[in-house]
């Protein structure tokens, strides 16, 4: 990838790190599939005031219809009603360790069922490097596996396989500008998840939720969802599914800096060698180094 792309990338898991704190704050107080359907139609009203300002609404052709909603399933619906779901029942920690298996499953998806991308082993060691170090930065949360609900941590699995799905399915998106595609794709999660939000907010109010849950929500439907997908659109076009799917390893590295830097939270030996295995497994996916080394010995 580019500098550009890494730098897209370090700004997109900062982006997602907070989201699976706003998502805890929320979910206490909001069932799950309401939750989804407020974060994603919250961010499809603020997109579509921006393609209208840039006169960019005659880009959603009903051609892509299908397309669209088949994305906003696979990349919306379904992943936030399961990790919501699951986050009802293990912690934050244990649930972006789950998600962050996405570049395991997105390289199954995208290089061996449907081979849009060559399978180098560069990249399977990066992304296994990857998996283990966000793994041993959480360390402290693994004891759920043996704890908590099977269930809950199946969604989480489901979710990272959904997302996996999803980022092979957005190449068809390539030739759309971001805020295009992902406008589209909002539009398709807003209506898929409007009729089950009715039929399961039965026993619940507006005014259940405190102010604070509200700012939650409000965060990530803007920030986590609109701001979040254009740049993830973009990085998509440029760097390709299993790239750009690797920002559900740094999700858990900013959640964690974030806490040491804003809430003065320690960031113990277990968490810095996760780090640093986290950022050789970076570089080990970029392919940058063996390439030089190849050079060099040619």
């Amino acid at each position: 990838m580019s500098l550009r792309n890494w730098i897209l990338l370090a700004v997109l898991g900062a982006i997602w790190g907070g989201s699976f704190l706003f998502a805890k704050v929320a979910v206490a107080e909001i069932p799950p599939l309401v939750l989804v359907f407020f974060r994603v139609s919250i961010a499809c009203a603020l997109l579509l005031a921006v393609l209208w300002r840039q006169g960019l609404l005659n880009r959603l052709e009903p051609r892509l219809a299908a397309p669209f909603l088949v994305m906003g399933l696979l990349n919306n619906a379904v992943p936030f009603s399961l990790l919501f779901a699951g986050q009802t029942a293990i912690g934050a920690g244990l649930a972006s360790i789950l998600n962050a298996t996405t570049p395991v499953f997105t390289v199954v998806v995208a290089s061996l069922l449907v081979r849009q991308e060559t399978l180098r082993a560069h990249r399977v060691g990066g992304v296994v490097l990857g998996v283990a170090g966000v793994a041993i930065m959480l360390s402290s949360s693994l004891s759920g596996l043996a704890t908590d609900p099977v269930w809950a941590q199946l969604c989480c699995l489901g979710a990272a396989v959904s997302y996996a799905c999803a980022a092979t399915f957005a190449k068809r998106f390539s030739t759309l500008p971001p805020q295009v595609a992902a406008t589209g794709q909002l539009i398709g999660s807003s209506l898929i998840m409007l009729p089950l939000a009715v039929v399961f907010s039965s026993g619940w109010s507006f005014s259940d939720p405190g102010l604070v849950v509200w700012l939650n929500v409000v965060a990530l439907g803007t920030l986590a969802t609109a701001l979040a997908y254009q740049i993830f659109f973009r990085l998509l076009a440029e760097a390709g599914a299993t790239n750009a799917s690797l920002v559900t390893l740094l999700v858990p590295a900013s959640a964690l800096l974030f806490g040491w830097l804003i809430l003065g939270e320690r960031l113990g030996p277990l968490q810095l060698a996760g780090f640093a295995v986290l950022l050789i497994g970076l570089v080990v996916l970029d392919g940058r180094i063996f390439r030089r080394e190849g050079a060099r010995a040619a």
